[in-house]
């Protein structure tokens, strides 16, 4: 069994923290980070630090492409990336503390050709039977997103286990073949369905049908509400820790790696949810990806209840 993570449109990220934000004039920042990042990469980088090994798949681009390969083999996880003309694009977050408010700046990234896009269905093509594939995040000029689609068949076939966190209405196209997860937020959820999500109930009634349709397990990450876990064991619902949120641009794609690096691990699955969102938390509560230091402490703010 391997496992990949797919990331058709990577980025850096540059994280700001400044006092204030005022238009038409020098801003002077408090703070800065740069990361390499896209939410498939972030997945690898979680699973990585819970001792699961992975590929990294998707379209690299120009020095900031290979800023990011670079940084994933500092980090020894394998990058098997197609290159691409272009640049990989700078995504910008901004946390201004005098209002508490935080700016995100997302960039289209290159354009991709078909000669590139048939080059990644090859390498999804070679994946064996047990794999693992994670596709997340938006997709980049030139790829349409009815790949997805093309992607869950090709999966389907090969009996590899596709885990999907995008937005893309293709997403229900996808259901027909099967997927392993889907890991929606509340607006994605609304968004499939075409309508709007009220309680709880709404929640689990929209995760039923997606399993009805096909998915084996769904993850609806719910921010500070925490998460809802549905699959064929019942329904599981875990609150979200208290605490100072900082950033929250990576703290879903914590959730969903060290949810899937306990599902490797055949954890139980209550105690996979509840470390999971403690991850996320800390993920949260800080500039870039958890170090899970603080993971345990959290943990103790959670619980988790199971419904049949």
């Amino acid at each position: 069994m391997a496992f990949y993570t797919c990331t058709l449109n990577l980025a850096i990220d540059l994280f700001i923290e400044t006092d204030e934000l005022k238009p038409f004039v020098v801003n002077r920042t408090k703070d800065d980070d740069i990361q390499a990042n896209g939410k498939g990469v972030n997945v690898s980088l979680i699973l990585k630090m819970l001792g699961t090994d992975s590929t990294a798949l998707g379209f690299q681009a120009g020095f900031t492409g290979n800023f990011i390969e670079e940084f994933l083999q500092e980090k020894q996880i394998n990058a098997d990336f197609v290159k691409v003309p272009g640049f990989t694009r700078i995504n910008v977050f901004t946390q201004v503390n005098d209002t508490k408010e935080e700016y995100k700046l997302v960039n289209k990234g290159p354009t991709i050709s078909d000669e590139a896009i048939q080059k990644l269905l090859v390498q999804i093509r070679s994946l064996q039977a047990g794999d693992y594939l994670c596709v997340s995040g938006s997709f980049p000029q030139g790829v349409s997103s009815s790949v997805l689609v093309d992607i869950a068949q090709i999966c389907y076939e090969r009996k590899v286990h596709l885990i999907i966190d995008s937005s893309y209405l293709d997403v229900m196209d996808c259901l027909k073949y099967q997927p392993f997860l889907l890991k929606p937020n509340e607006e994605e959820l609304a968004l499939w369905f075409d309508t709007e999500i009220h309680s709880q109930d709404d929640y689990v009634y929209y995760g039923k049908e997606l399993l009805k349709a096909g998915a084996e397990n769904v993850l609806i990450s719910l921010g500070a509400d925490g998460a809802v876990l549905l699959n064929k064991e019942g329904i599981f619902f875990g609150n979200s820790p208290k605490g100072e949120v900082v950033n929250t641009a990576c703290s879903g794609d914590t959730l969903l790696g060290t949810f899937l690096a306990g599902i490797l691990k055949e954890k139980n699955t209550k105690e996979n949810l509840k470390l999971s969102l403690a991850a996320g938390s800390s993920t949260a509560f800080r500039k870039g990806l958890t170090d899970f230091s603080d993971v345990d402490e959290l943990q103790k703010q959670i619980t988790i209840q199971k419904e049949e």
